[in-house]
């Protein structure tokens, strides 16, 4: 868990608005649990956000700026905090994956992480040239996969583009291997795997790859960049997501159909 005196506000704004929260309370003499009752939530999750465990919501920014006459100073943190890349965002990552009841995945250009082989994962750090650990992080990535060999495994839906499945990552060899565990994951009962053929052309898709999580009556979407990215609580931000997922999907093969069309991509490499 973050401590608070591990949080860097300066480059940092969730850590930024996580310290604030604090600061301002304090100030007022207030209790996390007086807190809370003004925001309707408990002391722990107060406590959440002021250790940026997770993200102050913005309803709860704005009611914050209403009751302690703050003048927008959390709704403007959080905003700003929601356009930009998070340096810490693998560390809230993580812990939702891992516990996640329902994982849903928009894949652009990249299979993700926990449908990627060993060998795949490791091409993909190598070609990128920014891990210095190379090994240390695709064991961990295959480590993270073991959620989807526990008891009650998540519900996996995955989009993935064309472009993912017909880019030789790490050449022909160890694409054909990539390919072929897709396709056996996608037997799995609780994995469905659809394909978007490149012939649909431009869609809402083309914008980025997302993951929605799902656990417990919770969800968070986490956006892919170049240099981080950046996950999200807000309710509003969630519909969105979820409506572009629909969208995609509504242009997405069926999950047969996509089964036959990685079988023929693979087969095509060589």
């Amino acid at each position: 868990m973050t401590a608070r005196n591990d949080l860097d506000p300066d480059n940092n704004h969730w850590d930024w608005l996580a310290s604030d929260l604090r600061l301002w309370r304090t100030e007022r003499n207030m209790t996390q649990t007086a807190v809370g009752k003004i925001l309707g939530v408990t002391k722990t999750q107060v406590s959440n956000w002021e250790s940026a465990r997770e993200n102050l919501p913005m309803r709860h920014a704005e009611t914050l700026d209403r009751v302690w006459r703050t003048y927008g100073h959390f709704a403007r943190l959080r905003r700003l905090a929601e356009r930009e890349h998070d340096p810490g965002w693998w560390s809230q990552y993580t812990p939702i994956e891992a516990q996640a009841s329902r994982v849903r995945y928009w894949a652009l250009a990249i299979i993700p992480g926990l449908l990627q082989t060993e060998d795949y994962a490791r091409a993909l750090l190598e070609g990128g040239q920014v891990i210095e650990d190379v090994e240390a992080t695709v064991s961990a990535r295959m480590a993270r996969q073991e959620v989807l060999n526990r008891s009650n495994p998540p519900e996996l839906r995955a989009l993935i583009n064309e472009a993912a499945l017909d880019q030789p990552v790490g050449g022909a060899e160890v694409m054909r291997e990539q390919l072929s565990h897709l396709i056996a994951l996608s037997h799995r009962r609780n994995v469905i795997l659809r394909t978007v053929p490149r012939s649909v052309g431009a869609h809402i898709g083309l914008d980025g790859s997302f993951t929605l999580l799902t656990w417990g009556n919770r969800s968070a979407a986490y956006m892919e960049a170049n240099t981080g990215g950046r996950l999200t609580h807000d309710p509003a931000s969630l519909d969105d997501f979820e409506r572009r997922f629909d969208l995609i999907g509504s242009e997405a093969s069926s999950a047969s159909a996509s089964r036959g069309h990685v079988a023929r991509i693979m087969e095509a490499m060589q």
